[in-house]
């Protein structure tokens, strides 16, 4: 039996960003796995020393860190996991959603009348299939920014759009492709998500019905583990945490490593309550993850 017919491995949640360098001699995919899975590892370490007040860990796991390559180096195996020999790029997932509308032509009317403005967070490429379309007017943020495309910035940080600038100043779509697993806690991540309606603009601006089913929208890309495998998140879990929030599912496709969402956010509503999903095991198991997202 040939190697691509074995039976292969449970993925596990630390093969994050899927597999920009070209230079085939830079680094294999097994040592690109291990540098995302130890980076990961210790970022959670880390998160966890530092919210226990642990300054020896603290100060120990940061060396760790430092010498394992830091962040730089963790955004070089993640580039080069995006690269078109490992069958990289998630933004392909969306072009392809966004062409689902071309019996209407809509790409062609958006571009048209103007490319839709799209907030890439935890941008790591300049040249990936969104930016290379005719539909997306693209700005890109990165803790750690390897452009000067891409403007260094914490989306945690980024000032919100004032209400009265929104149309100006907001974003049809935010892209957040493996980033949210990024994030150390449960309670971060769920910040993090409840963040992105601030800068997404209304609806009513659009001029066809075929746009209004799909924008403003929030893109989640996500390692398939964390909701196939987990003990405390499922699809059922993430999609009740969406609608809390004022997201309606209209796209998704599930990879064998990755698992990619569309979100529509319905308009902003005043009245809506969010609702409070603390952290609770739904899949028990000891061969589990223990991804979770928590909003308070």
């Amino acid at each position: 039996m040939t190697a691509s017919k074995q039976r292969r491995k449970p993925l596990l949640l630390s093969h994050t960003r899927p597999p920009s360098t070209t230079n085939a001699l830079s680094l294999s995919s097994h040592v690109t796995r291990s540098l995302i899975r130890k980076h990961h590892t210790l970022q959670k370490q880390l998160h966890t020393a530092t919210f226990n007040g642990d300054r020896i860990t603290v100060e120990r796991l940061q060396t760790e860190l430092e010498a394992s390559g830091g962040l730089q180096k963790y955004q070089k195996a993640s580039i080069q996991g995006q690269s078109s020999e490992r069958g990289g790029d998630s933004s392909k997932v969306l072009i392809e959603w966004i062409n689902d509308l071309s019996p209407h032509n809509v790409p062609h009317h958006m571009a048209k009348a103007g490319k839709l403005r799209m907030l890439e967070v935890g941008a790591l490429k300049v040249d990936n299939a969104c930016s290379r379309s005719a539909i997306f007017d693209v700005t890109r943020i990165d803790l750690h920014s390897q452009h000067p495309d891409i403007k260094q910035q914490n989306f945690m940080q980024r000032l919100e759009p004032s209400p009265g600038r929104l149309q100006e100043d907001g974003y049809d779509i935010v892209s957040l492709s493996l980033v949210v697993n990024y994030v150390g806690d449960a309670v971060s991540r769920g910040e993090m998500l409840k963040r992105v309606s601030s800068f997404l603009r209304s609806s009513k601006q659009y001029p066809m019905e075929e746009v209004k089913v799909t924008f403003p929208a929030l893109f989640l890309v996500l390692p398939a583990p964390c909701v196939t495998n987990s003990r405390y998140m499922d699809e059922k879990r993430l999609e009740d945490i969406m609608i809390s929030m004022g997201y309606v599912k209209t796209r998704r496709k599930l990879g064998k490593k990755l698992i990619y969402y569309l979100w529509r956010y319905v308009e902003h509503d005043a009245k809506r309550q969010l609702m409070k999903f603390r952290k609770q095991e739904i899949r028990p198991g000891g061969k589990r993850n223990n991804f979770s997202i928590v909003l308070q």
